[in-house]
């Protein structure tokens, strides 16, 4: 598993090659490591490798990976769409959920969450640019979101995630990303206390940081191309 720690390291001298070109402090950019359909040992060689934080977008997959890996401190983050009949193993097992689009899905969140966890901390995705196939609520209705949201027991209120269409070129998905620290923005002016961009992955994460990404989510190119096909969780 040496090669997944050289895949980190690269990924990570990626990220602070990204945070000089555009002058800021690669410590504001966190890295989730996606571990979806890599087993318990990946994420044991990525954590011997320094990494804590697994973004994993399969529910059940990452319930019975998380049982394996009891032992090691590591923070789960859900970044796979959640379904009203799968918010409660979120709420149990998970300590981040990037992808709330919908009240419903973030009240029944808060009413599962077992009352021996922490709160949990919570994203609302956002589709940036209308992808067709892409979850996500809309920008304009972003605010209102964000506010019921925030007003929820047992919920944190982070920030803002982002999964645009696949860009051609750099500045394309700087653009797009520019768009998201945009709203982004707008909602902190409106009184939210936002702290989280979730957006940037294998393919863009340099015009992800430059556009002010504070979390990227790197699957690839730390773990290689997909084990398998994995039933969606």
């Amino acid at each position: 598993m040496t090669m997944i720690a050289d895949n980190l390291q690269s990924v990570r001298t990626r990220v602070q090659a990204a945070c000089r070109a555009c002058g800021r402090d690669p410590a504001e950019v966190a890295l989730l490591a996606v571990s979806k359909t890599f087993g318990p040992e990946a994420v044991r060689a990525a954590h011997a490798a320094g990494q804590t934080a697994f973004g994993e977008n399969y529910i059940q997959e990452a319930v019975d990976k998380m049982a394996a890996l009891a032992d090691l401190p590591l923070v789960w983050h859900c970044i796979g769409p959640i379904q009203s009949n799968k918010t409660r193993l979120v709420a149990e097992h998970f300590d981040w959920a990037h992808t709330v689009d919908r009240l419903k899905i973030a009240q029944r969140l808060s009413e599962q969450l077992p009352a021996h966890r922490a709160p949990l901390q919570v994203c609302l995705q956002v589709n940036i640019d209308g992808g067709p196939t892409k979850s996500g609520v809309a920008p304009s209705d972003a605010l209102t979101l964000a506010r019921e949201v925030a007003q929820l027991p047992n919920l944190v209120l982070r920030g803002l995630m982002t999964i645009p269409e696949p860009a051609p070129n750099f500045a394309t998905a700087l653009a797009v990303h520019r768009q998201a620290r945009a709203l982004f923005d707008q909602l902190c002016a409106a009184g939210l206390a936002l702290d989280t961009l979730s957006m940037g992955m294998t393919a863009d994460l340099e015009a992800a940081v430059h556009a002010g990404s504070t979390m990227v989510r790197v699957g690839t190119a730390i773990f290689g191309g997909r084990a398998h096909a994995a039933a969606p969780g």
